[in-house]
């Protein structure tokens, strides 16, 4: 008699993104092994991010370098104005790049934090006097030299700056990396008179000496990362008096650019993945919780190993925020609006995209800095280069590891992949050589009442379904299940993947 065909149907594959924390064998079929150019898409499935486009022409000024930092300038009379930063020098601009440096000022590093702060936009980088950007003036000039300024000895040099609670705010300062910093109210180029101040942190650490990394303020909270502890202000409406109101031991931010709003939360890497300060402050206990807990070992190990510097952003459109490690080109895209049975956040990752910095417009637009100049995070191709989107899934088992599985059929369901050539692979028992068997989607015209007749093409209201049914071969205990794609301009969505196999005698 003929033995009956079982089956795992994994519906929205990778619907809890990537796992590789856990046993491979016991893992839950809903996480996947790799996820690679995906993002987790506004239905639950694993989809192909959004490929950029380069809106920069001519890129002179930037020569071979790349745009390491963006910021978008808005004044309070609607003026808008993007600045960037890259081959040492401050930039204006999108499509045409053009210099705005201060005359005889000599940049040699492009590690530049932007803000913007009553009606101007402040450039700070540790060890160079902060520069200053107005409409009225139309043009980058030195602090020191506006209006009211402070001497350009009594303005602080630092590596961190924020704008909050009207003031700015500065520190990591290369000869003091205790002391934080603050401004005359609304007046950002005061640091020595009215109600500027200062404060020594030092004997406040939780764990003895820290050296502060970044700053952010959070429901009426100045708080203070270092690089091992966070200490927390309340009160910094009025400086002089404010309190501490919390600290904690055993976790800081690796980088200050690390650190993104998300309008009820404030994001930060640590040194064992990606944190949230509200859950950070609630537990007091690091070890036991982290965003990033599915991929921990992935994140310390890109920590060990970057040798270059770290950019981050957060979109609440596309529903992530983007984790770059630059020197490796690895970037970690964490779904946010919602988290696993852990508390972690679903995670894919991108790779080889060269992106090297970011920033979201106030209309939500993304913006993307990379060596070709300015992009935008649109359309599916790379500035018209395909780019290859790959999904793997945890060993299968279907239920019993001591079984012989004989796979018969592998039937995939996309959704999009307009023309695509696609490569379904398996392999057996963690082994790294894969059998392969390759689609071509067709050419999908999707029809819109008013535009096409119902005789021509089929009428749908979106992107079309794919249904294939392909032949597999050989056998093993366990198997692996994987699909690959080159995205050239359509979008891709994987719906499902039905694994068909025979269940042979015990080992």
């Amino acid at each position: 008699m003929a033995q009956q065909l079982q089956s795992i149907n994994l519906v929205a594959p990778a619907f809890k993104g990537v796992n590789t924390e856990d046993s491979p064998l016991a893992q839950d079929p809903s996480f996947a092994e790799v996820a690679d150019n995906a993002v987790i898409d506004k239905r639950g499935r694993i989809a192909a991010r959004k490929g950029h486009s380069v809106t920069t022409t001519n890129k002179t000024v930037l020569g071979s370098d790349s745009i390491r930092s963006i910021k978008e300038f808005r004044d309070d009379g609607g003026n808008t104005k993007i600045f960037s930063v890259g081959n040492n020098k401050i930039i204006s601009g999108t499509t045409t790049l053009v210099d705005e440096t201060p005359g005889s000022y000599t940049i040699t590093a492009d590690n530049w934090k932007m803000v913007t702060f009553n009606d101007k936009i402040y450039f700070f980088q540790g060890t160079y006097e902060p520069l200053v950007y107005d409409n009225a003036s139309s043009s980058v000039v030195k602090l020191s030299t506006v209006a009211g300024a402070s001497g350009a000895s009594d303005i602080p040099k630092s590596n961190e700056v924020l704008a909050a609670y009207g003031r700015l705010w500065c520190a990591d300062i290369s000869n003091n990396k205790s002391t934080v910093f603050w401004s005359d109210l609304l007046i950002g180029q005061n640091w020595t008179g009215g109600t500027s101040g200062s404060i020594d942190i030092s004997k406040v650490w939780p764990d003895g000496y820290d050296e502060i990394v970044a700053l952010a303020a959070h429901n009426s909270l100045l708080i203070i990362f270092g690089k091992h502890s966070i200490v927390a202000y309340q009160g910094a409406e009025a400086p002089a008096s404010m309190t501490l109101a919390d600290t904690v031991a055993g976790v800081g931010c690796v980088d200050r650019d690390t650190v993104q709003y998300t309008g009820t939360d404030v994001l930060f890497l640590s040194h064992t993945g990606l944190k949230s300060f509200g859950r950070t402050i609630q537990e007091k206990s690091l070890p036991i919780s982290s965003l990033s807990g599915n991929i921990t070992k992935d994140i310390i190990g890109s920590l060990q190993t970057e040798s270059s510097f770290f950019r981050s952003v957060y979109s609440p459109e596309e529903g992530f925020y983007l984790l770059t490690f630059v020197g490796q080109d690895i970037t970690y895209c964490f779904d946010v609006r919602g988290t696993t049975e852990n508390g972690s956040y679903r995670v894919t990752r991108w790779v080889s995209t060269g992106f090297t910095s970011y920033v979201r417009k106030e209309n939500g637009d993304l913006l993307i800095g990379t060596s070709n100049g300015i992009s935008e995070y649109t359309g599916y191709t790379d500035n018209a280069t395909p780019y290859r989107f790959k999904y793997y899934s945890p060993s299968l088992t279907f239920g019993d590891s001591s079984r012989i599985k004989i796979l018969k059929k592998l039937k995939p369901t996309l959704v999009g992949a307009n023309n695509a050539t696609v490569f379904l692979k398996w392999a057996y028992d963690f082994k790294g050589t894969y059998s392969t068997a390759e689609f071509t989607v067709g050419d999908q015209i999707t029809g819109f009442f008013g535009e096409s007749e119902f005789t021509a093409v089929e009428f749908t209201g979106g992107a079309l379904t794919n249904q294939r049914s392909l032949n597999a071969t050989g056998y093993g205990t366990s198997v692996v299940v994987g699909l690959e794609a080159d995205i050239d301009g359509s979008q891709l969505s994987l719906q499902e993947i039905n694994v068909m196999a025979l269940i042979g005698k015990l080992l």
